[in-house]
């Protein structure tokens, strides 16, 4: 194996530090369009997990909006990362290499929250929260949906 391999595992894990729910949401929206990952990812064949990691995609988009929100580095926003990082940077490392695209994922997703963060604020302080969190969104999506679309590959079922 090289380090090259495992290249989607570690940009979903700067997808997943800037938004916690969109690796998952864009592999179950994959799996709805009939696309295969290269490693396993047996949650997401489950309809209750991918449509609810869709609908957890698009609340997070609206949630991260509102004054309230809590910054991403909170407890339960980085053990979402963890989470969601590990489980799609399981599902896009080489197949039998799942653990190792899950620590790559994670190893990004965390550090880079804190990074991502203070670039948001000061993007905040600047344009204010939902015009860069409208950006932010933009960019980490297409980031996150192009990241899976060329981790994947269509199902030949």
């Amino acid at each position: 194996m090289k380090i090259t391999d495992f290249v989607y595992s570690a940009l979903i894990g700067f997808v997943a530090s800037c938004r916690s729910m969109t690796p998952m949401a864009a592999l179950a929206a994959a799996r709805i369009a009939g696309r295969d990952t290269s490693g396993r990812l047996l949650l997401l064949d489950r309809p209750l997990f991918k449509f609810g990691a869709l609908a957890m995609g698009i609340g997070e988009i609206f949630g991260d909006k509102m004054k309230s929100a809590p910054d991403r580095t909170v407890f339960l926003g980085m053990s979402a990362r963890v989470a969601s990082a590990g489980i799609a940077g399981a599902a896009l490392a080489p197949r039998g290499e799942e653990k190792t695209g899950a620590a790559i994922a994670i190893s990004a997703a965390v550090p880079l929250a804190c990074v991502t963060l203070a670039a948001r604020k000061k993007a905040m302080a600047g344009m204010g929260q939902t015009r860069s969190g409208l950006i932010e969104d933009t960019l980490i999506v297409a980031i996150g949906a192009a990241v899976v679309f060329f981790a994947t590959r269509p199902n030949r079922m």
